[in-house]
This record gives structure tokens, C-alpha cells and sequence, in this order.
């Protein structure tokens, strides 16, 4: 029996109704009932106390619901569409019952089992204006909901909704498969969306802004050549051009676009011919609110054009990949920790390694094994766990001993057995190889194979080069990491590409060369020792003594303890000469043996 004692507190509330009640009331009274009560009961309800939700009441085509979180309240707005999305997918249009759902957060009264409050009025107005099929709402319950649950929601401005005073922001999100037209969409998909469970992008046509038709075809397949790339990267969920290829010539809704294809990424563009010179635009878009990741513009010539087409592809995806993984670590870091995941620790521990401290470096480690113990076939992070040590050893952070080669060794091949079609996998796990346990051959093979798979994979490449430098291939060397910079200017570990290319000119005997590379190095990241080490060997192998003798002093204070003997332990170079070569500039710069 209700409570006759009024109470005001918090709730989410979960408003719903059947879109085109009286037109199938009119067609089918008894068998619209019918149909109704069933799928209340089957599905509507059993999502309701799934969700810990109380149904308050119901009315002809429509019930009010409180649930004690707007999470909670979503996920099951998001169960009760999908499941009779998926129920009636084969009842024809004019007879298939829909609901539209509202939701806000706020204060209600409760008087004898029932709510009231602006709580209620506010989720009765949002359900008023959510398509079939579809969710609407406030901005206030967007807020506790936002990166919580996995569908897209598409900001719908201010509404002016009946018999509220002020304006509500509103988010709608659309899970049914049929338009609120009741006709279906040229893009609908058999079965409802949800984004993967990695970073998912789309890359729509170009538009030709020449007033030329002939540059149609460039366009199209400057498009083909960015997707056709990208999906080589096993980061990423890429639509196939096939279906991204739908939305040629029509208006584009950003929104509309996440939600029909199930992406959190769009990248449009367009070109533009002036003459004999044509330019290139490219923006990278998150869906869920629009944001824009990215943005940039490319410039040449005509009779260069497949060579540009070349340039744009390579530099927007260097680029957007480093954009997108930021995105998905800003999300991870948003999330309160009872939800985290496998992938939000690892999102979380490159947030940490990311910021080349060594306090940051100790926080990230934890986040890395805990994401392998949720996931223990979770490749990359077996992965980045045993690449922590490179980090740790090139900021000389952590003392690498037999024992410490030995555990990253161990977790390397585990990543390795987990993944070895994995191209991020192979290059970490090459690297750890290669530069932390010093199996440098090996190291070098799995980091080969690594850009064989992923040409565009900038970390391989800058790996690559430093193992191509310790072999003793200093021209390969400087050429692939050059090609790591060019792919990927934005990635946080460039500082890796100066030092190797100084490492590289320094071997090679063009000590001018090492000097510009490292100066520039040490301007732009002054706590990274191993470019202090590469001006203080090419200061003291051109001659300036006093200088290097000064660098001598920076590297000791970045690196206590670090003597020659210690350099010559722990260097991967493979050749005897390469070593002596570092160790001579050491004794002239003032390090101890």
C-alpha cells in the first residue's frame, strides 16, 4: 500500500510513449493492445527492473519511470529500443509499434507512489520530442551519462518545450532502424549500431570546390587512399569506402553520420584547383559532440598530383592517429575508476607515460598490469607493460639490469604470442628487444615486419631507425626516422626521432650535423639525458672542449653515477668501433670511466 508522507529527493526520470498511437489504435484497436502488452511485458518491463528502475504508472500508450541514476535510467532506454528494434524488424512499417523515450535529472515530490516536480515535466517534454525509436535528453543527464554508456548522442540546441519556462538543452540519439517519417532511410542499417570497442573513424568523400568536374576523381580518390591506409592500423575500426561513399553528394549531419555508421571519428575534407596549383583540406570530427580533433591544409602542383595524394594521405594520418588516441585518453581519464575497463587502463597509463616524468613513468606501470590482469589476451598491453622499460631506461629512471632484461624480455614475447599480426605489438616488442634487452637483430626483424604491415606506423619507423643506427646502417637509419617524423610530426616521443638522427650523424662522422639535431633536441625537450650526451660527444669531437665539458656537467646532474664503463654495459650498438667512438668523446668532454 502506498505512503500517505510526501518526500522530495533526487531521481532520474524515464518518460515513454508509443510514437503514432491513435493512427494504430485506429487500424488495429484490439491487435495494437495486443501487440503492446506483449512487448511491455517481455521486453519493456524486464529492461525497467534489470536497470533497478520503478515503473510509477503507466497510461494508454505510455508509462513514467524513476530510476535512483541517469546511467542507470539510460542503459535501460537503450536495452527497451534495441530489443524491440530487434523484435519487430520484420513487422512492416505502418503496423510496427515505437517508442520515443525522454530522460532527465532532477528533484521530484513523491505523494502516495506517484512524482511530480519539473523533474517529471521536463522527461514528459524531451519524450514529446525524441524521434521513434530514439532517446532525447536534458543536458543535465547528458552530463552523468556522457562517455558512460556506448552510444552516440547528438546535441540538439536549446528546445523551447510546452509549459517549461526556460529553454532545455537536449541531446537526442536514435537506436531504431526506421526514420520518424516512417519511410525507410536510404543509409538505414539492418541491426542498431554501437560504437567498437576501439577508436572507430569514417572518412567521408571529399567535396571538389574547383567548379571542375575532372578533379572529381582526385578527390574520390584522395578519399581511397586515406581509408586504404588507415585500415592497415590495427588502432583503428575504419568503415570501408563502400558505405562512407553513400553520403557522396548529399548534406552531411555529423550526428546522423556517427550514429547510421557506428563511428566516433568523421575526417571530411575538400579540394580546390587554382590553375595549375591545387589545395587540400582535411578536419577530423568526434561525433558525440562535434568537436573538432583536427584540422590542417595541403598545397602543390598539378603535375605532381599523385605524388601529393601520396603526401596528404601519409601526413593526415600521422597526424589524426595521435589526435585520436589523445580523444580516447581524454575519455578513458573522464571515467570514474568502478568503470574502467582493460583499454581505460591502458588509455590511462599512456596518459601517465605520456608526460616523460618519472613520477608519471612510476604511476603508469600499475595502470598497464592491472589492464593485463582484467585482459589477459590483451596484446598491447602485455605490450606497452614490458615497453615501460624503454622509457625507463632511456631517461635513465631505472637501473636495467640481468633482472630487469629478463622481465621485459618475458612480457615482450607473451605480447608477441598474444599478437604477432599486430604491428603496434611488433614494434614495442621489437623495441624492447632491440634497445632494452640488446637482441638487436632480432629486434630489428620484428620491427621490419612491423612497417611491412603498417607503412604508416610511426613508432615502427622511428624504432626502426635507432636499430638500423646500432647495426651500424646509419644512412637507413637517418632515412627512416625522417620518414617517423614526416608521418607523424604531433606523436609525444619525437624528441626519440632528434636523438637517433643525432646519434646517427655523430657515427656517420658528420659531427656539424649530430650537433644541429641534438641542439635542437635540447631546446625543445631539456630533461631527455640522451640528447645532452649526443651534443656533449659532438661538441667534444669538433673540438669544444669547454663546451662538451659543460654538457658533461648536465648529463651528470640528469644522470648521477653514469660512467663510461656503465655506457659500454648498457649501449645495444652491435660494432666494437661504434662504442670506442662514443666512449673517446666521453673521456674528452671530462666523464669518468
Amino acid at each position: 500500500m502506498a505512503s500517505d508522507r510526501i518526500e522530495r529527493r533526487l531521481a532520474a526520470v524515464l518518460a515513454a510513449d508509443v510514437a503514432g498511437y491513435s493512427r494504430l489504435m485506429g487500424r488495429d484497436e484490439e491487435g495494437t493492445l495486443t501487440c503492446l502488452k506483449t512487448l511491455i511485458g517481455t521486453i519493456v518491463n524486464p529492461a525497467i527492473a534489470a536497470h533497478r528502475g520503478r515503473v510509477v504508472k503507466t497510461t494508454g500508450d505510455g508509462l513514467l519511470v524513476e530510476f535512483a541514476s541517469v546511467v542507470d535510467a539510460t542503459r535501460s532506454a537503450v536495452e527497451i529500443q534495441n530489443r524491440l528494434a530487434a523484435q519487430t524488424i520484420a513487422v512492416p512499417l505502418d503496423q510496427k509499434i515505437e517508442f520515443r523515450i525522454g530522460i532527465h535529472a532532477g528533484d521530484i515530490i513523491i505523494d502516495r507512489g506517484d512524482i511530480f516536480g519539473d523533474a517529471v515535466n521536463i522527461a514528459a517534454r524531451l519524450e514529446s520530442i525524441a524521434e521513434p525509436g530514439g532517446i532525447c535528453v536534458s543536458d543535465d543527464a547528458y552530463r552523468q551519462i556522457r562517455s558512460k554508456v556506448d552510444i552516440v548522442f547528438e546535441d540538439i540546441g536549446l528546445q523551447s518545450l510546452k509549459n517549461i519556462a526556460e529553454p532545455i538543452q537536449a541531446w537526442r540519439s536514435r537506436l531504431s532502424t526506421q526514420t520518424s517519417s516512417g519511410e525507410r532511410s536510404a543509409s538505414a542499417h539492418p541491426q542498431p549500431l554501437t560504437l567498437p570497442d576501439k577508436p572507430s573513424i569514417a572518412v567521408l568523400p571529399f567535396q571538389n570546390m574547383s567548379g571542375d568536374p575532372e578533379q572529381e576523381y582526385f578527390a574520390d580518390g584522395m578519399v581511397e587512399e586515406i581509408t586504404t591506409a588507415l585500415s592497415r592500423s590495427r588502432a583503428l575500426f575504419v568503415v570501408a569506402r563502400n558505405s562512407a561513399f553513400t553520403y557522396k553528394g548529399r548534406a552531411i549531419d555529423i550526428g546522423r553520420v556517427g550514429r547510421e555508421l557506428g563511428v566516433r571519428y568523421v575526417l571530411e575534407g575538400s579540394v580546390r584547383r587554382s590553375a595549375d596549383r591545387i589545395r587540400i583540406t582535411g578536419q577530423l570530427i568526434e561525433v558525440t559532440n562535434q568537436a573538432h580533433i583536427w584540422a590542417d591544409r595541403f598545397d602543390g602542383y598539378l603535375n605532381d598530383i599523385f605524388v601529393l595524394q601520396d603526401t596528404v594521405a601519409s601526413s593526415v594520418i600521422g597526424a589524426i592517429l595521435p589526435s585520436i588516441e589523445k580523444a580516447e585518453i581524454a575519455l578513458a581519464v573522464r571515467k570514474p575508476p568502478a568503470n574502467l575497463t582493460a583499454y581505460d587502463h591502458y588509455l590511462r597509463g599512456l596518459s601517465s607515460f605520456y608526460l616523460f616524468t618519472r613520477e608519471a613513468h612510476r604511476r603508469a606501470l600499475p595502470l598497464f598490469v592491472r589492464a593485463t590482469e582484467l585482459d589477459p589476451g590483451f596484446a598491447l598491453a602485455h605490450a606497452v607493460r614490458a615497453g615501460w622499460y624503454i622509457a625507463a631506461k632511456a631517461f635513465d629512471w631505472v637501473s636495467i639490469g640481468c633482472v630487469e632484461m629478463e622481465h621485459a624480455e618475458r612480457i615482450a614475447r607473451e605480447a608477441l604470442r598474444l599478437g604477432d599480426d599486430d604491428p603496434r605489438v611488433l614494434a614495442v616488442a621489437g623495441q624492447v628487444l632491440n634497445y632494452v634487452v640488446r637482441k638487436v637483430a632480432e629486434g630489428e626483424a620484428l620491427l621490419s615486419r612491423a612497417v611491412n604491415l603498417d607503412p604508416n606506423l610511426a613508432t615502427a619507423r622511428l624504432w626502426l631507425g635507432g636499430a638500423k643506427n646500432f647495426l651500424g646502417e646509419y644512412d637507413e637509419a637517418i632515412e627512416q626516422l625522417h620518414l617517423a617524423l614526416r608521418l607523424s610530426p604531433l606523436d609525444p616521443r619525437t624528441f626519440l626521432a632528434y636523438q637517433g638522427l643525432a646519434s646517427a650523424h655523430f657515427q656517420a662522422g658528420r659531427y656539424d650535423e649530430a650537433l644541429v639535431w641534438a641542439s635542437d633536441g635540447v631546446r625543445r625537450w631539456p630533461d631527455f639525458v640522451q640528447l645532452h650526451r649526443q651534443m656533449m660527444a659532438a661538441l667534444a669531437m669538433l673540438g669544444r672542449i669547454d663546451e662538451a665539458a659543460r654538457c658533461s656537467d648536465q648529463v651528470r646532474r640528469l644522470s648521477p653515477g653514469l660512467t663510461i664503463a656503465e655506457y659500454k654495459r648498457t649501449t645495444p650498438f652491435v660494432r666494437s668501433e661504434d662504442v670506442e667512438k662514443v666512449a673517446a668523446a666521453w673521456r674528452l668532454s671530462g666523464m669518468p670511466e
